[in-house]
């Protein structure tokens, strides 16, 4: 067989399989659509998107891929599909930390797909406040980055707030040096988030040792400020270049090429065990000695694996704290139920923040 024949061949094999994933794709949404008839005689709205649902089924797809494409690529291709047909039973409104053009917004898209309305908000505050209000659906805001630490003001945003944790998003974050131009010599100042320029500290010294650095609220802020002003560049990701028209004038600056920021996502419900869960609480102390030893010794007897552990101030007297922990497990797994009904008897007070599925690829 000649290898045009072959191409030929090829191809018509791609186009049945084209058409035949089409088909597939009109029956899922048709099912979801049946579904949705379902729960709205059944069921509250808000039990039409179920986080662990879908954490378990992207995760099945990631264990069951034998390539060529890679595990990230076929959850993603498939988030899309599940966004799409969540979207014809209710369409999801998604708070999250603006403008437009911000990681955040990414690690938003990232978990719920682009079948969703997004909403810039300017604050942390802010996307808590429209949740809580029940004017968006959920909320995605940053809490840690790998090589910065914990957004704090995201932490004391729990002390306050009856909003639970219903997922995580870990997004890998790629910094690049954006102008109206690509003339890197004609660069006199820098604008980007505090915490992108010191992520990028290093690459700056070297390059460019005389710019000016200015703090601004958001990288994407940076981005349309410099969109039209000469000699200023901004740090930000692919989509604020895209979105205010700047060139790249050098990818991927930052110091850590694994650098990597977890995001939250907020909402009014409890979410069900996945099977590969975390659970994170809110602890007081009394102020005693021995008191930190005696919060840690349930999660360690119950054999729980705590990820994280941060201190926070009370905010209710002078050198009083709190402590933030992650654990690994689900509130309603015997370990970690035995282990939060010890801590509650052995500290001031215990708040459970959440249990939803570890972040998937």
């Amino acid at each position: 067989m000649s290898s045009d024949n072959t191409l030929d061949s090829l191809r018509n094999r791609i186009d049945d399989l084209d058409e035949q994933i089409q088909d597939l794709i009109n029956e899922r949404a048709n099912c979801a659509k049946a579904i949705a008839e379902v729960k709205s005689t059944t069921q509250d709205s808000s039990d039409f998107y179920r986080p662990e649902r879908e954490a378990a089924v992207l995760r099945r797809i990631s264990e069951r891929n034998t390539g060529p494409l890679t595990s990230e690529e076929m959850v993603r291709l498939f988030r899309e599909i599940m966004s799409a047909c969540l979207a014809l039973e209710k369409p999801l409104n998604i708070a999250f930390l603006g403008p437009e053009g911000t990681f955040t917004q990414a690690a938003a898209v990232k978990h719920f797909g682009h079948s969703v309305k997004t909403v810039a908000l300017d604050g942390i505050d802010d996307v808590f406040r429209e949740v809580e209000a029940g004017t968006a659906d959920y909320g995605v805001v940053p809490v840690e980055n790998s090589t910065e630490g914990v957004v704090s003001h995201t932490l004391d945003m729990f002390q306050r707030s009856p909003l639970s944790i219903c997922g995580e998003v870990e997004q890998r974050i790629h910094h690049h040096l954006l102008a109206a131009n690509d003339d890197l010599g004609k660069i006199t100042r820098v604008l980007a988030h505090q915490q992108a320029l010191a992520q990028c500290r290093g690459w700056l010294d070297i390059n460019l040792p005389h710019a000016e650095r200015v703090a601004v609220s958001s990288n994407a802020e940076a981005a349309r400020t410099v969109s039209d002003s000469a000699g200023t560049a901004a740090i930000a990701g692919d989509t604020a270049a895209e979105l205010y028209g700047l060139d790249i004038v050098v990818r991927n600056i930052e110091d850590e090429p694994d650098n990597t920021t977890r995001f939250l996502v907020i909402g009014n419900r409890n979410v069900e065990a996945s099977g590969h869960d975390k659970t994170s609480i809110l602890v007081s102390l009394h102020n005693k000695p021995g008191a930190l030893y005696d919060m840690l010794q349930p999660i360690a007897q119950n054999n729980i694996s705590m990820t994280r552990i941060e201190s926070r101030p009370s905010r209710q007297g002078v050198w009083d704290y709190i402590f933030y922990i992650d654990l690994q497990g689900h509130r309603d797994d015997g370990a970690v139920a035995a282990a939060l009904a010890e801590l509650k008897a052995r500290t001031f007070a215990v708040k459970v923040l959440g249990s939803y599925p570890r972040a998937v690829l």
